[in-house]
């Protein structure tokens, strides 16, 4: 099973005639989030919050609109949970400098897997500079698993925080996010949690999942660039400073007296990101319209067919899971005496669009001996006929450069 009756969808495929297989970089967006997108400049462009004639209130709604639907997509108790930022990277920041700043003290811990992207580490690293307090690694197996005892011997009472991505964008590997949040609340912390490569795969609920702050970006799940969102507990979010000062996120400003908006407004300075939020509400629509399990089993099946061709492979190796089941639609593997960056130009000869480098996940890859990977990541739409492609050429490349196996 594969996403040729999607491909439509997508204009992109009618005029881009190479192999898209980097997904987890960002998504390709489907017409009808380039007609929201565009529907809104063209028929409501105004400043949404801002002004009481027609075209502004029109803006407005929409902009509210899609907050509506964010909360209704991850199931969040009230849109005053919802903020919308640039990506997860500002999210995530947003916390670091919000909370993080202000709530943690010298020799109190921060406990971050090391499979993380550097958007959820390098932020905690700053706290941690600025405050005293103290990093503490979490480490998986080399397959990208963590034992769950590992992780209640990690967060001790001194833990404020813990942070982990549910989804590694290097080894795809599914990590226990539920037990590192019930394992944090247990000594008083707040959980943070980057959905960056989960939300556009797999449904999110924060009531069930219960994080403290969850954060993932427009541009991985169909939307448009330059919007993302940060869900965050409302008493948490309430306690909190603003993250930016300036316009539309005050009620009163005096000479002497300056009084903030209420939730989500106090943490949206400025002019917001109101067609990106439009276009995030029509992906989040067009997900629901092709479904998570439709999506699931297309990806599942590609995943399948290019794990079992790759492992096949002599000198390629794949990084984490010994399955194609525990990769969630991400390969990552480096290749005997090739640089990963040669391993990309070739496919990229061949048609074939890959990433190539440390993934945004520095600590992770040292960890795993290596200095880079050529990772392949698949979407719904992708073909077998792609799949194939690409492991075949993959299968070719030290040949082509020279090496005689």
């Amino acid at each position: 099973m594969d996403g040729k009756a999607f491909r439509a969808d997508f204009p992109i495929f009618e005029i881009e005639k190479s192999m898209y297989l980097d997904n987890a970089a960002t998504s390709q967006k489907p017409k009808c989030v380039l007609e929201a997108e565009y529907g809104f400049y063209e028929k409501m462009n105004a400043n949404p919050l801002r002004g009481f004639y027609p075209l502004s209130v029109e803006a407005t709604k929409a902009y509210e609109d899609a907050r509506e639907k964010v909360r209704g997509f991850i199931n969040a108790a009230s849109v005053k949970e919802i903020i919308f930022t640039r990506n997860t990277t500002e999210s995530i920041n947003l916390i670091a400098y919000s909370y993080g700043l202000n709530n943690l003290c010298r020799n109190d811990e921060i406990v971050v897997s090391i499979t993380e992207h550097h958007s959820n580490l390098l932020p905690w690293r700053m706290v941690a500079d600025r405050t005293g307090a103290k990093i503490k690694y979490l480490y998986p197996n080399k397959e990208g698993e963590f034992d769950p005892a590992a992780i209640d011997e990690a967060i001790t009472e001194r833990t404020k925080i813990a942070a982990m991505g549910q989804v590694s964008n290097v080894l795809g590997s599914l990590n226990p996010i539920d037990h590192l949040i019930k394992r944090v609340h247990e000594v008083g912390g707040v959980a943070v949690i980057d959905a960056a490569q989960s939300a556009p795969h797999m449904a999110i609920d924060v009531k069930k999942m219960n994080p403290d702050f969850l954060a993932f970006s427009g541009h991985k799940m169909f939307g448009p660039m330059g919007i993302g969102v940060l869900y965050g507990r409302k008493e948490l979010l309430e306690a909190m400073p603003p993250f930016m000062e300036g316009g539309e996120m005050v009620d009163i400003v005096r000479f002497d007296y300056t009084k903030y908006s209420e939730l989500p407004h106090k943490f949206e300075a400025g002019t917001v990101n109101a067609g990106g939020a439009v276009g995030l509400s029509a992906a989040i629509d067009y997900i629901n319209k092709v479904g998570f399990d439709t999506m699931n089993e297309i990806e599942e099946s590609l995943t399948k067919r290019a794990f079992e061709a790759m492992k096949n492979i002599p000198h390629l190796h794949i990084l984490g899971g010994d399955s194609a089941e525990k990769h969630h639609g991400i390969i990552s593997f480096t290749l005997d005496d090739v640089h990963p960056h040669d391993v990309s130009a070739i496919l990229e000869a061949d048609g074939i669009d890959v990433r190539a480098g440390h993934h945004c996940a520095g600590p992770l890859l040292e960890f795993l001996g290596v200095n880079s990977a050529t990772r392949l990541s698949l979407m719904f739409y992708n073909t077998e006929e792609e799949i194939d492609a690409f492991t075949k050429s993959v299968a070719s490349i030290r040949e082509r450069m020279g090496f005689n196996d």
